[in-house]
């Protein structure tokens, strides 16, 4: 009976999000209620979960996404992510401009939300396309794999982050063996996919053609790197620390490797050396940061609904009765859990929204089944990106830039989502039987 209530929530959320165009974060709430009154809860109880719930996720959810809201922007607005490319074409050449693109999507894409990446990233794409007289998909796919992947697997996006915090996952492991897994779906999926794709012709609107910034205007390469790499590296040097002796480092490393921390120290360093710099002062610099934040306010309402779903689902036993079922399933529990987010993906189109759904109803099998909750992330995040098509809204991003027919989009961009969920599937169970 509870998977059944479970199921019957999750297809009311679908048509409210979905058919009727509701906002995610009321739907969330309303199939909150209904689905605690179903399962036995009273309506006071239905509504402390909810209050709980959407308590614990947002308390350290504030935090890392309005921060990396800050960084993102100082990174966008200074012409960092523009000088990190400069440089690895220049090292790089004609040759291998796929591989440079597919890291610098993927340095880009750890601070910054896939959609800002996107719509920055993009005119360079079209003006390298145009210069080396290459094929534009060829061109950009690469980069805008990167940016995928680092959106769907690795903290800070909100996505992986959330779920993270649903399932008590340890968010520096969940960002190592999120590089692990992350580096062969980038290179199937960029480099490798986009072969196939180099007869697509995209004729993009010459509106979406900008002009970089002058050369005189840019940071030092050395600080653009810095800035963009430096809450990885911190959270990376705490995770680190936690398993084995630094020596005198190991208390420092603590220290700045929490996330919050890490966030905090990144944001402040890329404020003195990528905000004030030229004629920008401090009022310019806030106010800029100031927008980004309040841009990701209704992610942070999102999440906060799918804390709200969890510990309804956590208060009446119900996700404590799936993770039973899955512990005696002959099916794998991250094969399972990368199922139901494939399933949301299809049904819901965003990526976010089906991961975090997803972790509400995984919640308790990872400790049920003795599965890392680590890879558990990872897992979801993978389905979360899964067979991406015409109810996402990336979907009609990439379209309408790139100026493709739907049935262009799906051979090119649908197919290479799917193949960055499949190899990182592939990757996850790999990790869970070599390694965790």
């Amino acid at each position: 009976m509870p998977l059944l209530i479970i199921a019957a929530g999750i297809l009311v959320l679908l048509l409210l999000t979905v058919r009727f165009k509701f906002n995610a974060f009321l739907a969330f709430i309303l199939v909150s209620i209904g689905v605690g009154l179903g399962l036995g809860l009273s309506i006071q109880e239905v509504v402390t979960a909810i209050k709980n719930g959407m308590g614990a996720t947002l308390g350290f959810m504030v935090l890392i996404l309005g921060l990396g809201a800050m960084l993102g922007k100082l990174i966008a607005d200074s012409g960092a992510a523009q000088q990190i490319t400069n440089f690895l074409i220049d090292k790089f050449g004609r040759k291998y401009i796929q591989w440079a693109l597919m890291l610098t999507g993927f340095i880009i894409g750890l601070p910054l939300f896939y959609s800002v990446g996107f719509v920055m990233m993009i005119p360079l794409i079209f003006t390298l396309a145009r210069s080396t007289k290459l094929p534009l998909l060829y061109v950009g796919l690469p980069m805008l794999a990167s940016l995928s992947v680092t959106h769907g697997y690795l903290p800070p996006h909100p996505g992986p982050t959330g779920v993270a915090e649903l399932l008590g996952a340890n968010l520096g492991k969940t960002l190592a063996y999120g590089i692990l897994v992350a580096i062969p779906a980038i290179i199937v999926a960029g480099p490798i996919f986009s072969r196939t794709v180099k007869k697509i012709e995209a004729h993009p609107i010459k509106a979406f053609y900008s002009d970089p910034l002058p050369e005189d205007q840019l940071p030092t390469r050395f600080i653009g790197f810095l800035a963009a790499l430096m809450p990885v590296f911190l959270i990376l040097l705490g995770t680190l620390s936690e398993v084995m002796d630094l020596g005198p480092v190991t208390p420092v490393a603590h220290i700045v490797g929490d996330p919050v921390i890490a966030m905090l120290i990144s944001v402040l360093f890329a404020l003195f050396t990528l905000g004030l710099r030229g004629n920008r002062g401090m009022k310019e610099v806030m106010d800029s940061m100031s927008n980004s934040v309040s841009s990701i306010t209704m992610v942070l309402l999102v999440i906060a609904g799918a804390g709200g779903l969890k510990q309804v689902l956590i208060d009446s036993q119900a996700s404590a009765y799936i993770a039973d079922l899955a512990a005696d399933s002959p099916v794998h529990p991250l094969l399972l859990v990368w199922l139901i987010a494939t399933l949301l993906r299809v049904s819901i189109g965003s990526a976010t929204v089906a991961g975090l759904t997803a972790a509400g109803i995984a919640v308790d099998i990872a400790a049920k089944t003795g599965t890392s909750p680590e890879l558990m992330v990872l897992a979801i995040g993978s389905g979360s990106l899964m067979l991406s098509h015409v109810n996402d809204a990336g979907f009609w991003l990439f379209k309408e830039y790139f100026n493709l027919s739907v049935k262009d989009t799906l051979r090119s961009w649908t197919v290479m989502e799917t193949v960055i969920g499949l190899v990182g599937l592939a990757g996850v169970l790999l990790l869970d039987f070599i390694w965790i």
